[in-house]
């Protein structure tokens, strides 16, 4: 065996070499493992063995580039060494798959002569969740091995591929036998060299490319079918472009030179840094400084939510999903039935559940109207009317009937989990689960701390939110918790800009074109407008009971703050225009013409600015801990980073000095934050904050 460093080996199987990469966590593309490929090929080729194979040690083969090195220096060999290394091998050269290639790692694999994967493995080109395309040949190797609307389809949507479609696609040459990846790579390789077999370089295979030429409908029927999800994104359209670059070029090197140029314009980019800050950043809310990784844990092993409503529900099919049984307790049977009947016709509309899977997972679900049920649970969610009296009612309850050790869990967006732990005996088993609705799709998960929680209840529940396929931020107790807290200063400014003169449409094309799914008028007619709406006490005292009295509830009604035609689809309303206006003119208001500027400044600086009270009071442990928050819970567009990334993109500065010019002419809602001074005063920004 010769150790060519610390992370590579090559060693002698008869007359095949063998390299074999251990780079723990996932192999990535660091210095040091680009200098052992590099150096292992080299020796390898001027040594008398008949052919190569690459293999990985660990859970994976090469998942992708070291990101941590992205933007700066490059030590060594750079990956384009190792690829021509590899391709101008004078031997075939075998990559062999196990876990994921993604990334560099199948831009390195889609370099040797042949690819073997057991079936487990996948492969893909993520990139584009970074907001970049690769940028090291695999634009213009994948179009070639697979096709051209196969690769627009990886290389946009960074989707992973299973071992037993790649094999379809061409991408793999052969799978070989679970667990003996070694063995089948090493007698893929002897039959490689008996039957001398050509050195298959994918860079020279451009008949799936003549196939596409002249024919510029691929990209644009491609750009057509997916403009709505690409919306606001830099990276899918230059991910097409390095397509378009492969198929029109006169030579790979001219492709090659193409993608270059488009993936430096990408990384040099403001939406990659944010891409590339919340990829870190979501990682890093896992982390609590004063709740180690080795806490203990507590087993759940059974759930029981309080509530089959909307909430209740969603909530149980996380739980159910992973095979976790839950037990539902409702009051009235009627309202029972219906939430059970809810979640199956979920689970039978779900284009992923087959029918036996959802038979299995109903199979876990049991409801009940008798609260002694939830007595064997180990974690017990509450999930009904945000109202603390009824909260409070029902946590003393489950004092008395819940296991010792439950852990005891409301799902209040807004509420005190202090004063909710306060009427038990055992405040530490006391936690917020914060569910986004719908609670089965979204995928952020709230963790609220209060003041007496137990460290490995919080640990238990960063855990489990992990294992049902959430991403977990911890909060502290404040009104709204994070997102809430922050949207409500968006919502009063949006509905304040309303009677200043700008029409609910101006004010959601402003944050639509920001990036929001929707701005927050098309979301309440969305949700409806009569949720919190009680008829008997509406007396038109606010644009919102008006328009409700009309029976203009949202879209349900075909009538909202917009009009909605046969299809669904919004426009402008003169009736809500009409209504809006007559309260302005009730209200002894001058209305104004209001610049886009000034709308997305007051709806988006407030929220920055409550995001540093927060951090300031530490309700957040992180800056980036508000990001992911915003991201996952309230449509937040990633390729803008998040509320306190965007500030730190604008400038505290700038921020500070909106606050206080809105604070002089309108009041002390726009009061800066202390945290945000003396930011500004240091020369700061947010990313400079510590947990």
């Amino acid at each position: 065996m010769t150790e060519i460093n610390s992370v590579t080996t090559l060693t002698r199987d008869g007359d095949i070499a063998v390299i074999t990469l251990n780079s723990p966590p996932v192999n990535a593309l660091s210095a040091k493992v680009r200098e052992g490929l590099f150096e292992g090929f080299k020796a390898a080729g001027a040594s008398d063995a008949k052919a190569i194979v690459l293999i990985c040690e660990g859970r994976t083969f090469i998942a992708g580039a070291d990101i941590s090195e992205f933007g700066g220096a490059m030590a060594g060999p750079s990956l384009f060494d190792v690829q021509d290394m590899m391709e101008g091998s004078p031997i075939p050269v075998v990559a062999a798959i196990h876990g994921t290639a993604l990334g560099g790692g199948l831009e390195v694999a889609l370099c040797a002569h042949y690819r073997v994967a057991v079936p487990s493995a996948r492969v893909g080109l993520p990139e584009v969740a970074l907001g970049l395309l690769p940028g090291a040949g695999g634009t213009q190797r994948l179009p070639r091995i697979v096709g051209v609307e196969a690769a627009l389809d990886m290389v946009t949507s960074g989707r992973h591929v299973p071992a037993k479609q790649a094999l379809a696609m061409g991408l793999v040459d052969e799978l070989v036998e679970e667990g003996k990846l070694l063995e089948g790579a090493l007698a893929f390789a002897r039959k490689a060299v008996a039957e001398n077999k050509p050195l298959v370089k994918v860079r020279d295979n451009n008949a799936k490319l003549e196939a596409a030429k002249g024919k510029p409908e691929i990209f644009a029927d491609f750009r057509k079918a997916n403009a709505r999800k690409f919306r606001g994104f830099t990276a899918p359209e230059n991910n097409i472009k390095a397509v378009e670059a492969a198929v029109n070029s006169a030579t790979f090197d001219e492709g090659l030179k193409a993608e270059r140029k488009l993936f430096t314009e990408l990384m040099m980019g403001a939406q990659s840094a944010a891409q590339r800050y919340y990829f870190f950043a979501e990682r890093q809310a896992n982390k609590i400084p004063d709740v180690p990784d080795d806490t203990p844990i507590r087993p759940i092993k059974k759930v029981g939510i309080l509530g089959a409503g909307t909430m209740g529900g969603g909530i149980a099919m996380n739980f159910l999903n992973t095979g976790i049984p839950v037990t539902i307790v409702e009051v009235q049977e009627a309202a029972l039935e219906r939430g059970l009947g809810v979640i199956r016709k979920n689970y039978e509309r779900s284009r992923t559940a087959k029918p036996e899977e959802t038979e299995a997972r109903m199979a876990l679900l049991s409801g009940s109207l008798d609260f002694e049920k939830l007595a064997d649970c180990d974690l017990i969610i509450e999930a009904v009317f945000e109202r603390m009296d009824i909260k409070k009612d029902i946590f003393a309850r489950l004092d008395k009937v819940a296991k010792p050790g439950a852990i005891l869990a409301s799902n209040t967006s807004y509420l005190d989990i202090d004063e909710i732990a306060s009427v038990t005996s055992r405040p530490q088993d006391v936690i917020g689960l914060h569910f986004f609705s719908p609670a089965n799709v979204m995928k952020l998960l709230e963790i609220v701390r209060g003041e007496k929680t137990a460290k490995d209840v919080i640990a238990t529940s960063m855990k489990l939110a992990k294992q049902i396929g959430k991403i977990a931020v911890l909060a502290g107790v404040c009104p709204g918790f994070i997102g809430n807290r922050m949207l409500s200063q968006r919502q009063r400014e949006a509905q304040k800009l309303v009677m200043e003169g700008a029409m609910p449409w101006d004010i959601d094309r402003v944050l639509y074109d920001f990036g929001f799914p929707m701005g927050p008028f098309a979301m309440s007619d969305l949700a409806g407008l009569d949720i919190g709406w009680v008829k008997e006490n509406s007396h038109g005292e606010t644009i919102r009971d008006v328009l409700c009295e009309m029976d203009r509830r949202g879209q349900k009604t075909g009538a909202g703050y917009y009009d909605y035609d046969e299809k669904g689809a919004a426009k402008p309303s003169p009736v809500t225009e009409k209504i809006i206006n007559d309260f302005i003119v009730k209200s002894g208001a001058n209305p104004r013409k209001i610049s886009d500027e000034e709308i997305l400044e007051r709806c988006v600086y407030p929220m920055i600015n409550e995001g540093a009270k927060i951090l300031e009071e530490g309700k957040a442990i992180r800056p980036s801990d508000i990001d992911v928050v915003w991201v996952n819970g309230y449509g937040w567009p990633v390729y803008r980073g998040g509320p306190m990334h965007y500030g730190d993109l604008v400038g505290a500065d700038k921020v500070l000095a909106k606050m206080k010019e809105f604070q002089a002419t309108m009041g002390d809602a726009f009061a800066p934050s202390a945290l945000l001074e003396k930011l500004v005063a240091d020369g700061k920004k947010f990313s400079d904050i510590k947990a």
